[in-house]
């Protein structure tokens, strides 16, 4: 049991560990505030283009949400960090993650948003028509803020997805928190970096995954 704690526990590691997770743990949340707005943003324009007119535009939407549905997110980063170097396009390690994170979470937000704006009943459209607002003031002003409401608690669980897919990004060296406490792993020959980042993560993501439950009761009451 000891030697268990000594392993994994060890308050004198995890301190001499401190500063450099404390680092990684910076540029998680630099991260975070990149890819989050980047993956709601075109989710949004995603589920937009889904419900257009356009049967192509349709299909070609349904094509990437599919594709990237699929695909495991680290794949997609491995494919764009080492496969387009060979293509003459070199990303750094942030760019790859940001885009794979974009057309990873653009296709499960965009299928959220998409769900959201059909659960708003077809005269919602006729009634803010009828007031006089064209189309787009209809969409942006009446429909998707319902939408949202009603998509709330999917988007929030969706989002604590991607806080934890962030740690992917130590496969292409950049520096997060995982990264960090993998470096601190390496150096030390012990595995409490590892259970220190654990913790932060638990730390962070408990409370919003608490206030996910209360959402999804408020919404079903």
């Amino acid at each position: 049991m000891e030697a268990l704690a000594h392993q994994f526990f060890n308050l004198d590691i995890m301190r001499q560990a401190w500063p450099i997770i404390l680092q990684g743990f910076g540029m998680t949340l630099l991260l975070c505030l990149a890819v989050i707005p980047l993956g709601l943003a075109g989710g949004l324009l995603v589920a937009t283009a889904s419900l257009s007119k356009s049967r192509a535009l349709r299909w070609t939407v349904k094509g990437f949400n599919d594709v990237f549905r699929a695909l495991p997110p680290l794949v997609v980063l491995i494919l764009l960090y080492s496969g387009l170097p060979f293509a003459g396009i070199r990303l750094s390690p942030f760019a790859a993650v940001c885009l794979a994170f974009l057309l990873n979470n653009s296709s499960f937000y965009g299928e959220i948003y998409r769900a959201g704006i059909e659960s708003v009943g077809r005269g919602q459209w006729e009634a803010a028509r009828s007031t006089g607002l064209s189309a787009p003031h209809t969409f942006a002003y009446v429909i998707l803020p319902q939408a949202v409401r009603n998509v709330i608690p999917d988007l929030v669980s969706n989002t604590v997805e991607v806080v934890k897919l962030t740690s992917i990004a130590s496969v292409v060296s950049f520096t997060e928190l995982l990264y960090a406490a993998d470096m601190a792993r390496s150096v030390t020959f012990n595995t409490s970096p590892i259970v220190l980042a654990a913790l932060i993560y638990l730390v962070i993501l408990w409370p919003v995954v608490r206030l996910m439950s209360r959402l999804e009761h408020r919404v079903a009451a």
